[in-house]
This record gives structure tokens, C-alpha cells and sequence, in this order.
């Protein structure tokens, strides 16, 4: 499986009817997820390396429909990772404090930190996809946003931080299956909001709007990746893969210390 095979590359058109929801990779769901207990291993490996030396940072951008897997995602493949270097922010709509600012206001306060992995459920791009297609600001406004956006993430990762951007991709009849999961499971009606129905009536205007943003938003520091994500052992294993191999294209190690530990004799 190549992760660039998923990657979208600047200045593609991207047309998401185009792209499948359903992958192997031409593995088996027992290789897959044996492939992805592998990567968890080398992944828990790299963080400890990333605290330790403290140069640089990953964020990790997860956007979905609606019943697309952000949760089950951020579960699954960074629920192993130490907590005590990896966060998780969720984004949802903003308060009166956060309106009183610029919209990337919020955003800019929960990027990782050095030695720190940060992963958005939501982020920064609802303000060119929920509020586009709600009408929440006018065009000539959100229009402008793909552009702060690119200088904002250039500005990242001038700084040290590696971006990855995730698009889960689902199609509306497997959405159909997961809202009906949860009404026939009472463990998962917390999980339902009619609300759902309303936006989901909308999914060629939500569609229209992320092909908009991952198009014109993939760059070479920052690029977007279409996950297929109807199955979620593949859709797993993918964004470890990519997640690990941004880690490795790091070149990073453990600090030399300061000290000579052979001189070291503790009483």
C-alpha cells in the first residue's frame, strides 16, 4: 500500500465521486490489522523520540461527514500514544469570546508545541465548509479564507510543525447505515442528533465545499489525504502509514546528554 496513492497533490481538482469509500489495499482485514499493530508499535517509539527531543511538532487534521469515523479514527490509532504528549481538541461552533476574534484565533492557541502531537476533530477548515454552505458569512468572505489558511499553515510549519490532513471519505448510503446503527442500538442513541438529518440533506453542498478546500489547500507542507473509510481497518492502517512515515521523515534522536554516564555511581 502506498499513502501516495491518497494524497492529493497542489493544484489538483479533486472530485470526491471520482474517489472510492471502500479499500484493502489488497490485504485481508486479519493482515490489515496486523499491519497496523505494527505501526501503533513504531509509532509509540517515534512520540517517546519526538518528547524526548524536543525539536518538533505534529498535528494531525481529521475532517469527515457526519458518521464519517473521526472518533472511532482518533480511538484507534492515537488512543495508544501517551497522553501526556498527545492531545485531542475538538472544535465545534464557536463561542461569543471566539467570535469577538478573528476565526483562526482559536485554532492558533491548540497547535502542538514542541515535542508535542496534537490531533483536530474539526478545525479551522469548518470555517470554509459549515460556514460556506450555511451561509454563515458572505462569499467574498469565505472565499478569502483558503488563502489565510495556506499562510497560516505555511506559518506552522516554518515553525517546526508537520501537518497532516485527513479526509475521511464515506458515501452517503454507508452514512445512511451508521445513523440507523444508531437509533437501533440504545448504547448509541447519545450518538444521534435529528439535527444530522438536516445537514445530511445537504451533502452535495457539503461535497462541493470540501473538494473546494482540499483542492485548494493540499500543498506540499501541508497536504490533504482522501481516506477511504468505509472500512475502518483500512482506514486505520492508512493514517497510522502516514502518520509514521511523517514521523520518520524527521530524522530525529534521543538527546545526547551532558553529562558522561559511565561517570555516574548512584549510592
Amino acid at each position: 500500500m502506498h499513502t501516495n496513492d491518497f494524497r492529493i497533490e497542489p493544484d489538483s481538482k479533486v472530485r470526491l465521486v471520482d474517489r472510492p469509500t471502500r479499500e484493502n489495499g489488497g490485504l485481508t482485514r486479519a493482515e490489515g490489522r496486523e499491519a497496523l499493530a505494527g505501526l501503533i508499535r513504531r509509532m509509540k517509539e517515534l512520540q517517546e523520540i519526538l518528547y524526548a527531543e524536543g525539536k518538533h511538532s505534529l498535528l494531525i487534521v481529521l475532517q469527515a461527514m457526519d458518521a464519517g469515523g473521526k472518533d472511532s479514527t482518533i480511538r484507534n490509532v492515537f488512543g495508544p500514544l501517551n497522553p501526556q504528549g498527545c492531545r485531542v481538541t475538538g472544535f465545534k461552533a464557536p463561542s461569543t469570546r471566539e467570535r469577538a476574534h478573528d476565526y483562526l484565533w482559536r485554532i492558533h492557541r491548540e497547535t502542538p508545541g514542541r515535542g508535542e502531537i496534537r490531533v483536530f476533530n474539526r478545525s479551522h477548515y469548518e470555517d470554509v465548509l459549515i460556514v460556506r454552505v450555511k451561509n454563515f458569512v458572505e462569499k467574498s468572505r469565505w472565499k478569502r479564507r483558503y488563502r489565510h489558511i495556506n499562510d497560516f499553515e505555511r506559518l506552522l510549519t516554518d515553525e517546526g510543525v508537520t501537518i497532516r490532513k485527513f479526509y475521511l471519505h464515506i458515501s452517503p448510503e454507508y452514512q445512511k447505515e451508521r445513523f440507523q446503527r444508531r437509533l437501533d442500538r440504545p448504547d448509541k442513541h447519545w450518538k444521534f442528533n435529528p439535527a444530522d438529518l438536516t445537514e445530511r440533506a445537504l451533502w452535495p453542498d457539503y461535497q462541493h465545499a470540501f473538494e473546494d478546500a482540499i483542492s485548494k489547500c493540499s500543498t506540499p507542507a501541508a497536504p490533504w489525504y482522501v481516506v477511504p473509510a468505509e472500512r475502518r481497518w483500512f482506514r486505520n492502517l492508512l493514517v497510522a502509514k502516514v502518520v509514521v512515515e511523517a514521523l520518520e521523515d524527521l530524522d530525529m534522536a534521543y538527546p545526547e546528554p551532558d553529562f558522561d554516564p559511565q561517570s555516574i555511581v548512584i549510592p
